[in-house]
């Protein structure tokens, strides 16, 4: 068994450049954004600058009139801050939530095309829980963290600028405290990122922990491991909460030295102010106004460290979703075929490297000819197959079609039923046009006549139009596995791959199944991995493999005259029927 490999996570610098990338593709919309937090912030600072000039003029006993234009310029800063604080708002999660979309594409477009020996020892929790929990992690700041952010941010930097507008000496005095916040933030920054990104670790280790379980809850009742899978659970469990528990404890304490910051500076502000209007430098509306200012700032930091939280659960999150598009892909074939034989020569290949799992496997499918793979379970006969589809890279060897490299050929070329099928969720017609988007429904109605599943399928409630899959009408395993033979009628491939394609048929539909197998096969280049050994008698040729290497070759009528492995095989199985 091969040890779990994470996927791998970006470093800042990889992620910070694929942000920017990502804001260089979209420059006017930004700058539009920041233009109206721009504004939004102006027109915050505008009353409090109003307030000091207000001061003044009591101070100096100007009549009331002389106010009236003051509140006029507050009304006006308010409406227009208001407005502004809006569409700041609206922008910031409109354009969050447009680069989110194109990194969960870029995720989900590379994970696809990764090589499947990457994910199995990644584990799928680990990719799942990237593509949910880390996506609904930078969703939720895009929508709701990071409006606030900016806008806090926007607003401090404005009013750190108009309190050195109101006199620099003030200016200085209210960030004279600058060190301790540098202090705060260099000593909470370094211990805060990697025990985020240990969290969400621990929470991707959880979840994959979770589905093994629930996926194969059948075999662990069997074999009686319930409690044991409950241990490596509640193991897994208590270390997430654990982490949590930490990145609260730290936060918490990162705060306390915030606030020592933002005593110490108010109290120097109102100190310095105190001396400097004692010295004529400076008016009591001046410095009135700068106190204000400053203690304004208390609430843009404490938004941003009150979402620092998310936001750093977002930074694992995004380091994690950018890390997979580090990954290496082949680029997409681009040869067609529309008819080939299939021929692997010479083919090795090793999940472990210290296990072999195919040794020197040498084999031709004629062009139209349907060869079936049978063997003892481990023999190699998946892995055959996943090479054949290019789904695996062999180590030594070859596999080709029509003379060419399978990674070589377009999509569509070689297709592949498996014997886990998915019913995915929508309208009937809709699951079978996935092999041919924009197919007109007529070669839709045949894909399912040639499969024999029109009739059923026009039985049902809504006929073609009824949804399927989660909250839909409910399919026997049959009938799913009789979709993805007419997926493959539509598309029409070159060569096809059936991957014990009827084993979750059952004794009742098997022979139906099989026949459908048979129908969406016919004269089509074919490399079957049979489960059913009535299924391997219908072909034109039969390879058994045992041990990773080809043992017998032949029709079954003359395997069975050779009474070798196949011919023992086979008189088991006659025995059980």
């Amino acid at each position: 068994m091969t040890a779990m490999t994470a996927l791998p996570v970006a470093t800042p610098a990889q992620t910070g450049g694929w942000l920017l990338a990502q804001l260089r593709t979209r420059r006017l919309e930004l700058a539009v954004t920041t233009a109206a937090g721009l504004v939004a912030a102006t027109a915050s600072v505008v009353p409090v600058t109003a307030l000091g000039l207000l001061v003044d003029l009591v101070r100096d006993g100007e009549s009331p009139s002389a106010l009236l234009p003051i509140a006029a310029v507050v009304v006006a800063a308010a409406i227009i801050g208001g407005i502004a604080t809006g569409a700041t708002s609206t922008l910031v999660s409109r354009l969050g939530e447009r680069i989110l979309a194109a990194l969960r594409e870029q995720t989900v477009a590379t994970a696809l095309r990764l090589p499947a020996t990457v994910l199995d020892r990644a584990g799928r929790g680990d990719l799942l829980s990237r593509v949910g929990a880390d996506v609904a992690a930078i969703g939720t700041a895009a929508a709701e963290v990071l409006p606030t952010v900016i806008s806090a941010v926007l607003l401090a930097a404005l009013s750190v600028t108009a309190m050195f507008g109101l006199d620099w000496r003030l200016g200085l005095a209210g960030v004279a405290t600058l060190p301790l916040y540098l202090v705060a933030l260099r000593w909470y920054l370094p211990r805060s990122a990697p025990i985020y990104a240990r969290e969400r670790t621990a929470i991707a280790d959880r979840s994959q922990l979770l589905m093994e379980s629930l996926q194969g809850v059948r075999t662990v009742h069997a074999y009686r491991l319930e409690q044991r899978h409950l241990t490596g659970i509640e193991h897994a469990s208590g270390r997430a909460r654990d982490l949590s528990i930490g990145v609260f404890t730290l936060f918490t304490r990162f705060v306390g030295r915030i606030n020592r910051a933002e005593l110490v500076g108010l109290a120097t502000i109102l100190v310095a102010g105190f001396w400097f209007v004692r010295s004529g430098w400076v008016t009591v509306g001046e410095t009135a106004a700068t106190a204000v200012l400053f203690h304004r700032l208390f609430n843009p930091i404490g938004m941003i460290l009150f979402t620092f939280d998310e936001i750093q659960e977002a930074g694992a999150g995004l380091a994690r979703l950018v890390g997979v598009g580090t990954l290496p892909v082949a680029p997409a074939g681009t040869v067609r075929l529309d008819k080939a034989d299939l021929t692997l020569s010479n083919v090795c290949f090793a999940y472990d490297e210290r296990v072999p799992v195919l040794q020197d496997i040498n084999l031709r499918v004629a062009p139209g000819e349907r060869v079936a793979l049978v063997g003892s379970t481990g023999a190699g006969k998946t892995t055959v197959a996943s090479i054949a589809a290019g789904i695996l890279r062999p180590l030594c060897g070859t596999a080709s079609a029509g003379g060419i490299p399978v990674d070589e050929l377009a999509p569509g070329t070689v297709a592949v039923v498996s014997q886990e099928t998915h019913v995915f969720a929508g309208p009937l017609i809709e699951d079978v046009r996935l092999a041919r988007p924009h197919a007109p429904a007529e070669l839709v109605r045949d894909a399912l006549d040639t499969v024999g599943a029109l009739d059923w399928a026009l039985a049902l409630p809504d006929g073609l139009e009824t949804v399927l899959g989660e909250g839909g009408h409910p399919l026997t395993a049959a009938q799913g596995q009789q979709l993805a033979l007419a997926r493959l009628v539509l598309l029409d491939p070159a060569v096809a791959i059936l991957d014990e394609a009827t084993a979750e048929a059952g004794s009742a539909g098997a022979r139906a199944l099989e026949e459908s197998a048979l129908a969406a096969t016919r004269g089509r280049t074919t490399l079957l991995v049979a489960h059913r050994l009535t299924q391997a008698a219908s072909a034109d040729r039969i390879v058994v493999l045992e041990h990773g290497a080809v043992l017998e070759e032949g029709t079954h009528d003359e395997l069975v005259a050779a009474h070798g492995r196949y011919a023992e095989l086979w008189e088991a199985w006659q025995s059980r029927t």
